[in-house]
């Protein structure tokens, strides 16, 4: 057997040991065990030049099927009338308040010092995280996360997928999303939760203080939700939400350029990862990478052509059964034809955006 089908032959066979434990997971996982609970709850939500959004996102928010929660707008140094629309909605219901962001100290991240004055101002135990450019799928959002607040809970990990439209670059995005999802929802079901997305992410605020909130990671840009998850998250103490009800609609970027920057953004902070952590996710998306480079010289040199069309089909069928299953499960069925395609492309992506993230050392919240 050729040396170069060896490899390819490994990189399958770790492919499809990932593929089938998370397939696993997610098949075992039975519907969530939901609690009649009436805890206090404060949506934080951060904006900075988001009024549009907040004309859209508050009334929705406020709209939402629970007896007692708050709703906190941190607005951050905008440059557009945030602080005017604020001021007027707020005086119109008294569940919403604003604080508002005057200055930030030196070498601390923007978005980590508002959200940290948004969860110190809110009264409530429980802080359930989303964005401005977000909106529930349902009013049933904040009863669906509040089910999973049992006493032994400090955090709940939600989903958030993005808004379907037409076009490659909205498939892409939404593929990405769910990726990124069975990663880290299939994880927890395993019992070693590692991230969570700050669109849908609740955790109790004693937690948030008494790990002196984002301390260990201020000054880098993002990570205000998937390395303080990192931080603090154990198999003993936290929980998933999954569901239609529980869903949060994210509104994606419209260019690849725009869409380039985020995602340097996210991959730069997933170097502060937990080195257990860091090495599950590099296996994966390393052997992934191998088996799309490998794959063409691989079938033209193969000695074996049998095993190794084997080992190709029995990933690829894998991967679609998987993204099938996962994203119904999560509450937001995603079209099993398009994986194939997508996966491809996402190998060449993870490789180009991978490798520009080891080599960023400081990026911004926002692209100015």
């Amino acid at each position: 057997m050729h040396f170069l089908e060896l490899i390819f032959l490994a990189f399958s066979a770790i492919q499809v040991v990932y593929l089938a434990m998370y397939l696993s997971a997610f098949v075992k996982r039975k519907s969530d065990k939901k609690e009649q609970l009436s805890a206090p709850v404060s949506v934080v939500v951060c904006a900075h030049d988001e009024e549009q959004n907040l004309r859209e996102l508050i009334p929705t928010l406020l709209q939402q099927d629970y007896d007692n929660f708050e709703l906190i707008v941190v607005e951050d140094r905008s440059n557009d009338d945030s602080f005017d629309y604020l001021q007027e909605a707020s005086a119109l219901d008294n569940r919403l308040r604003m604080v508002s962001v005057k200055y930030k100290p030196e070498h601390v991240n923007g978005k980590k010092f508002a959200l940290t004055l948004g969860i110190k101002a809110a009264k409530n135990e429980w802080i359930l995280l989303t964005d401005a450019d977000c909106y529930p799928r349902s009013t049933q959002w904040i009863k669906e996360m509040s089910s999973q607040f049992s006493g032994d809970t400090d955090v709940v990990l939600g989903y958030s997928p993005y808004i379907k439209s037409s076009g490659l670059l909205n498939s892409f995005i939404r593929y990405e999303g769910l990726t990124a999802a069975i990663h880290y929802m299939g994880m927890a079901m395993l019992g070693k939760p590692y991230m969570g997305v700050g669109r849908n992410l609740a955790y109790r605020k004693n937690v948030f203080l008494n790990n002196k909130g984002f301390r260990s990671h201020l000054s880098v840009t993002g990570g205000d939700d998937d390395l303080f998850v990192n931080e603090v998250s154990n198999h003993n103490n936290t929980k998933l939400c999954m569901g239609a009800d529980s869903i949060v609609y994210s509104k994606p970027k419209t260019t690849w350029g725009n869409y380039y920057y985020q995602k340097v953004r996210h991959m730069t902070a997933g170097k502060h990862y937990k080195a257990a952590d860091k090495w599950r996710l590099g296996v994966f998306n390393f052997t992934l990478i191998g088996f799309w480079l490998l794959v063409i010289p691989t079938l033209l040199y193969s000695s074996m052509i049998y095993v190794s069309l084997g080992a190709i089909s029995l990933r690829l069928i894998l991967l679609v059964v998987l993204a099938y299953t996962a994203s119904r499960k999560l509450g937001d069925a995603f079209e099993a034809w398009k994986v194939l395609f997508l996966d491809f492309i996402f190998s060449i992506y993870y490789l180009v955006i991978g490798l520009v993230a080891l080599l960023t050392n400081k990026v911004r919240w926002k692209k100015t």
